[in-house]
């Protein structure tokens, strides 16, 4: 194969894998645009709405083991063209709800599957990062964020249009079996491990290495979830901004992010990843205290905008230096870091 064929060939994995990021994204995003329908479908409270939802993080960290398991055993590939197919009939499983029982199940399987995609759709791309011979995993995790717009975006026409979350998420899945059939082929080869060695390195303790950047993860994911559940809250509650302006701290948290993911890659190529996780420690440090020490909309949003810069290239950068373990397989290596980060999220 000549020069000019293999990077056709790797452009076209970096499309697929692109697609596959965006889809699962999509899924996610339209999930989360509809929570509320739900909540007044079921009449639920606070706490049982929470309750629900908590099946989500709770499914996320039980896949783990399999998840890192099955990407060495059957391969990236297998996982993810299972587990998307899967994402997408859970997802229309979920708008087919009739009661709150039934959803909560339905969000914990679903919980489950995405972040078996998580593992699987990393390992591809590092492998893909790899023959590159540069960081491109921030980029694709910014088409995941600039899903996250486009399903809220979706979700926002879906009610005004009145349309259901079981039809809002079959229009979803509809567009999720045509992208898995146009980009199937767009894997990056691997070797699967067929010996029994696999099931002893699931459950082997993590390195130093790993341990140090599963906890940078944990910090980076810690400060998503509090910018996830109470960027809004304290909009509203702590600076008591009018009803129009609360939503704009998490548009300028995510929009940011996202800006910052698909930078990430040039700046790491640039400065090395090391030097952009100082940079983005000091972002997020700054930006809190700016929130905190002057809680007015514009020095918030402000704020906000330098933690989501500084969050966006934490996960990718900490998944492409556990890729390097010369130790063990790309999937469990990611596994480790993802498991412990994870619960920062929770």
């Amino acid at each position: 194969m000549n020069y000019l064929e293999s990077m056709v060939q790797l452009k076209t994995r970096r499309i697929s894998a692109g697609a596959f990021f965006f889809l699962t994204g999509l899924c996610f995003s339209s999930w989360a645009s509809r929570i509320p329908d739900f909540q007044q479908k079921f009449s639920l409270s606070e706490g049982q709405l929470g309750s629900v939802l908590l099946g989500l993080p709770l499914g996320s960290l039980l896949a783990l083991p399999l998840a890192a398991w099955a990407v060495v055993k059957f391969g990236s590939r297998s996982v993810v063209m299972v587990g998307l197919s899967l994402y997408i009939l859970v997802l229309v499983g979920i708008g087919f709800s009739m009661d709150a029982f039934f959803l909560s199940v339905m969000v914990f399987i679903f919980g489950m599957i995405g972040n078996m995609m998580n593992i699987s759709l990393n390992t591809q791309a590092l492998n893909l990062e790899k023959d590159y011979g540069r960081n491109i995993l921030g980029s694709l995790h910014g088409l995941w964020s600039l899903a996250g717009f486009a399903g809220a975006g979706i979700g926002g026409l879906m009610v005004y249009f009145k349309l259901s979350p079981f039809h809002h998420y079959s229009i979803v899945s509809l567009i999720g079996v045509f992208v898995i059939f146009t980009f199937r082929n767009g894997f990056v080869p691997e070797v699967q491990d067929k010996s029994n060695s696999v099931k002893g390195m699931v459950w082997r303790k993590p390195d130093k290495t790993l341990l140090r950047l599963g906890m940078v993860g944990f910090c980076g994911m810690m400060c998503e979830g509090c910018m996830f559940d109470w960027s809004g809250v304290y909009m509203n509650k702590v600076v008591m901004a009018p009803a129009y302006l609360v939503p704009t701290g998490y548009i300028a948290y995510m929009g940011s992010m996202a800006i910052g993911r698909f930078a990430a890659d040039k700046l790491a190529h640039r400065f090395g990843m090391i030097s952009v996780l100082q940079g983005s420690g000091i972002l997020i440090f700054s930006g809190l205290v700016l929130s905190i020490a002057y809680p007015f909309v514009y020095t918030v949003i402000i704020g906000f905008l330098m933690v989501g810069l500084g969050t966006a290239a934490i996960v990718p950068l900490c998944f492409s230096l556990a890729a390097n373990s010369t130790s063990l397989p790309t999937g469990i290596a990611i596994a480790m870091v993802s498991t412990i980060s994870f619960l920062g999220f929770c």
